[in-house]
Parts: C-alpha cells; structure tokens; sequence
C-alpha cells in the first residue's frame, strides 16, 4: 500500500533539518546564519556550469585572488580572464563573464540586481542562474532546477517521462515545493542531497530525509529515473592545424573571433572544420612555407561533435602578418589556448622532438 502523500511543509521540515546538519563546505557558500556574498555565488553558479564542484574550488579561489571584487574583474584585460579560465571549458562562459562584470559595475554601481527578471537582462545569465542569484545571494523565492534538482524531483514524483522532455514538468513540481521561508538554503538542501544522496547511480535512499515519501524508492525504482532519451550519434569534423615555426623558435598563433566556438582564444591557425575529409591545401596555409602533414591525428571532443585534426608544419623565416602573432615557444603558457590547441602543440613538439632523434 502507498504511503499516504506529506504535505509540502513536512517535505521541506524534514529537507532543510538534514541540510542544517549535513550541508556541504563549500568556499562560495556562506556559513550559517549569513549572508552569501551576490558576487561569489554568481562567479561560482557560472564556473559550474557542464562543470564538477571538485575542479572548479582552485579556480573559484584564484579569480578571488586576482579580482576581489566585481569592479576589479570589470577592469581586468579580457586576454587575463580567458588565461586564466583555462581548463575549464566552454570559453563563452569566460567572455560573458567579462561582459556581465562590466555591466554590472557599469550600469549597476558594481552591485547586481537580486531579481530573476534584472539579473536575466544581464549577459551570460539564463533562468536557471537568475533563479540561483535570486534565491542563493538574495533569499528570493526562486527555484534553480539544475540536474540535481531533475534527479530529486523525478524520483520524489516517479516521472518516468525521458529528459528532456520531462523538464517542464519537473521544474514545476519543484517550483510547487520551493517555500516562502529560506528559499536559498533550500535550494542548496536539493543541490547538495542530489550530489551527495540522490546521486545518479547508487541512489543512497535510506539516509536521505524524503526516504518515506519517494514514490520511485518505494515502486523500487529510484536508480531508474530520471529517464533520458537516447543520444544522438555525434559527428565528426575534420581540419589542418598549420604549425608554424621560425629558425629562432616562434610560432605562429591567431586570435579566434568573438563569437563562435572557442571566441577570444588563440590558436594554432587552422582550416575550417567540416565533415568532410582534409586535404593538404597550401593556399589555405596562414604563410608560405615549405609545408608537410605530421604523423597522427590530434583528437578533441566538444559538445556537439568530435574533432581530428592533421597538423601540417613548416620552418618559415619570421614574417609580417596581419592576422596572427610570433611567439616564442617558452612563451606559448602566457596566452590563452584552449585544450585542443594546447594537444595541437604538444604533438606538434613531439614530432619535431622524434625528428630531431
């Protein structure tokens, strides 16, 4: 027989009584009974993002190091942000940081609005992080369904509707449960029992506070939901990256545009990448040179597809050029590459490495 329904303050009791006891340390959440700072919980809701808490705690504590404060990254060189949000990814991210920290000390008085419908006008910020602000930093009534949120909800529910269809439907039933009273320490109390008790695997059912309520627990169902639909197959692009290098040992690297995949970064300059296989094209190759394709394949793997790109190398006398910089080789680490170059150099210096052998 199904356990009779507990009404939703019951839910949120037993939910913010275990929060209070076992809530995570983490270094851009308040301690009890404070106040969490608008501008730590806005810097670390973006650095999470398609990324785990353990990699971004030493990137979260250095960009306080270097930019204390929101007006201090406001000010900062865009070239310094993308360096040092290195590793961590979906470099959009990183420019649209830069750009809502000068709107935010621009139009704000470096002090971010504390509604959904404000901070949603600021760049970089969707609904999910307006939601998190709002509630987190300003103890608003607000619901951040994240994944941990979609997890938690589809099991309490039993929604066996795959993702991402069901998540309406989810954020509904969480927005119906999100309380008057502490809205911020409960939606960090969802976020901490999804990745500490409710996880995607192994759900740990007897020590989470919703243990009776759980419809999925109690059809012995839990480790099943959320349901996803299948995957599309992700294709493959393919291009050349062209390794420049001159006798005195500086390569070639150009700035990316804007917008766009990887915008701001540099990189190894490089062919279009399509679907379609790479041919060797010295018109397409950034300067003259004596060009020949390097053993291997480089290979990366983005949101949406696959890469395989072929280096091509050539030793070139340092030239003028209008879409690039020479940079000396023991100087690459000071500009912004992002991984997949950072893998374009690295083979690139191994086979010069092998032919000098």
């Amino acid at each position: 027989m199904a356990a009779p329904p507990i009404a939703p303050q019951e839910l949120n009791r037993l939910l913010l009584d275990w929060y209070d006891r076992h809530r995570r340390r983490l270094p851009w959440r308040a301690e009890p009974g404070k106040r969490a700072d608008p501008y730590h919980v806005w810097l670390s809701e973006i650095m999470l993002q398609q990324t785990t808490v353990a990699t971004v705690g030493p990137y979260f504590r250095r960009f306080l190091e270097l930019w204390p404060t929101v007006e201090d990254l406001a000010a900062a060189d865009l070239d310094a942000v993308l360096h040092s949000w290195q590793g961590l990814g979906y470099y959009a991210r990183a420019r649209n940081l830069h750009k809502c920290a000068q709107a935010v000390a621009g139009r704000h008085g470096g002090v971010f609005p504390d509604t959904e419908a404000e901070l949603l006008t600021l760049p970089g910020i969707g609904a999910y992080t307006a939601a998190a602000i709002a509630a987190i930093a300003f103890d608003r009534k607000a619901t951040p369904a994240d994944g941990n949120f979609e997890r938690v909800f589809a099991r309490l529910h039993a929604v066996e509707t795959p993702l991402p269809d069901a998540k309406p439907i989810l954020r509904g039933l969480a927005a119906a449960l999100t309380p008057e009273r502490r809205p911020g320490d409960h939606a960090q109390a969802v976020m901490d029992l999804g990745a500490t008790i409710c996880t995607p695997r192994s759900p740990k059912c007897m020590a989470c506070p919703w243990h009776e309520p759980c419809e999925a627990r109690n059809l012995g169902i839990a480790a099943d939901l959320p349901r996803k639909s299948p995957k599309k197959q992700k294709p493959t692009r393919r291009g050349i990256a062209f390794w420049a290098v001159t006798p005195g040992g500086a390569a070639l690297l150009r700035r990316r545009p804007e917008s766009g995949l990887l915008g701001g970064m540099m990189e190894v300059p490089s062919t279009d990448w399509t679907e379609a296989d790479s041919a060797l094209a010295e018109a397409e190759a950034p300067v003259k040179g004596e060009w020949r394709l390097l053993p291997g394949l480089v290979r990366h793997t983005f949101t949406h597809f696959h890469l395989e790109l072929t280096v091509a190398s050539a030793s070139v006398a340092e030239q003028k050029v209008t879409d690039g910089v020479w940079v000396p080789l023991d100087r690459l680490g000071e500009h912004a590459l992002p991984t997949v170059m950072k893998k374009v150099v690295t083979h690139a210096l191994a086979q010069a490495g092998k032919q000098k052998r």
